[in-house]
């Protein structure tokens, strides 16, 4: 499947247009292909579900419809943030050369060769952002990425209502292994699908994207194609409930009121300030000013089981974010250098969820900022062009922005950065620049008042 996907890819670059085929390129591909597995070449990434795609995207852009893909941003900041981004793995190595001991054995030093890897691995991560920002930045694509969604929340729920009855087997009927450790497919009496993506958390998200942008879409469509848009959009909320993940439903819960009554402007400013929320996080647990305990006993109430997965959790976080206190501006690199093992045994003591954890605890502060600036930064842009009078918003603009905006909460519990992240990502970026472009040109071309004298 991994090699197939390439001729997918051109397929759909010649019968498509280019912002349709650049949305299924990305969520077709996240959706079907094998997940935790990649070649891994001597010389090169890792070539897998998340690299093939945007890889060949790009390879579609430059020599089939042969364009060039704009590199730089308009905003001064988002500029900076891609040149930390880029060379403070470089300084993350050279700080790191130093092994560490793990009980009888050791964790290996950072090299050289570490830093060229880890940026490549990163540009082919932002993939996606670079892309969606060229061809994702009108209004009708954006649109079309919310039509995408829904309809491909709408056929994985039948593999996905398949697991919930059977339990996760497609992944290994199709590609002969299981992705995880089953016990965690177990849930209240039931199972949680995890179809071909790395964990029933990933499928429960992706459940409450589509469900969102079936509700966008009810909610601007017109009177003649609301029936089966309810329809969608209940049949993907019934599915959201049976993937037993209460982060997802929970987001539901929140945002669907604001898709439904609110104004539009506060859609978008309500998204930009979770995004703000969302970067500051790491600060705001330092400082203690995140109601820990009260989201615990919420957990309680709930169930034990999901209070103690999230005792788990912070406790680990704890941990890890002492540790990253010792080398807090370029982190400890990778081989696991981030983790905490036992000075005896070299057993693993900790294991990261969130995805800001794992980012501070390998690339340090400024890795952090560079990669959570880059994702947070078009919901800022946003969210300063909703404050702007002259500036026309649309409803799949502002869903679009609640979507990502979720996804980046979600960010804190888990590691649920994917493609599909950057590419909504860079969607609202190519927005926000389309929006004050327009809104510069609309105030240079509007009369100037003529000098005033006392006479």
């Amino acid at each position: 499947m991994l090699l197939v996907w390439p001729l997918v890819t051109a397929a759909l670059w010649q019968r498509l247009p280019p912002e349709r085929a650049l949305i299924w390129t990305i969520l077709g591909a996240y959706l079907v292909l094998p997940p935790a597995i990649a070649f891994n070449l001597p010389g090169v990434p890792d070539l897998g579900k998340d690299s093939i795609p945007p890889l060949m995207a790009l390879a579609m852009v430059l020599f089939h419809r042969k364009e060039r893909l704009p590199i730089l941003p308009d905003s001064r900041i988002a500029r900076g943030l891609m040149l930390v981004f880029v060379l403070s793995p470089f300084v993350t190595v050279l700080t790191n050369g130093d092994a560490l001991p793990r009980g009888p054995d050791q964790v290996q030093g950072m090299r050289l060769y570490d830093s060229l890897s880890v940026v490549a691995n990163q540009a082919i991560a932002v993939l996606p952002w670079f892309l969606a920002r060229r061809y994702l930045a009108g209004e009708a694509a954006v649109r079309g990425l919310l039509v995408a969604l829904a309809l491909g929340g709408l056929a994985y729920s039948l593999p996905m209502l398949v697991e919930i009855r059977l339990s996760p087997q497609l992944n290994v009927m199709v590609y002969g292994y299981f992705q995880h450790d089953f016990a965690q497919a177990m849930r209240g009496g039931g199972f949680r699908p995890f179809v071909f993506l790395p964990h029933g958390l990933w499928v429960a998200l992706f459940a409450m994207m589509a469900t969102m942008a079936a509700l966008a879409l009810l909610r601007e469509g017109p009177a003649e194609r609301r029936p089966p848009l309810l329809f969608a959009t209940l049949w993907l909320f019934a599915v959201l409930v049976l993937c037993k993940s209460l982060g997802p439903l929970i987001y539901a819960a929140l945002l669907a009121p604001l898709l439904v009554l609110a104004p539009l402007r506060l859609q978008i400013l309500v998204a930009a300030g979770l995004a703000l929320v969302v970067l500051a996080y790491p600060l705001l647990r330092g400082a203690h000013l995140i109601p820990l305990d009260q989201i615990l006993a919420f957990a309680e109430g709930v169930s034990a089981e999901r209070a103690q997965s999230f005792g788990f959790r912070v406790a680990n976080e704890e941990a890890l974010l002492a540790h990253a206190a010792e080398r807090p501006w370029f982190g400890w690199g990778g081989y696991g250098r981030n983790l905490i093992f036992d000075a005896t045994t070299g057993d693993r003591l900790t294991i990261p969820d969130g995805a800001w954890i794992i980012v501070l605890g390998i690339y340090g502060w400024l890795g952090y900022v560079a990669q959570f600036g880059l994702l947070v930064l078009p919901l800022v842009l946003m969210g300063r062009e909703a404050l702007r009078r002259r500036v026309a918003l649309t409803r799949s603009v502002a869903a679009v922005c609640l979507i990502y905006a979720a996804n980046l909460v979600d960010l804190l519990p888990n590691a649920t950065l994917v493609p599909l992240s950057w590419l909504m990502a860079g969607a609202l970026l190519g927005q926000a620049e389309r929006l004050a472009r327009a809104r510069r040109e609309s105030l240079a071309a509007a009369p100037r008042p003529g000098l005033r004298t006392v006479i």
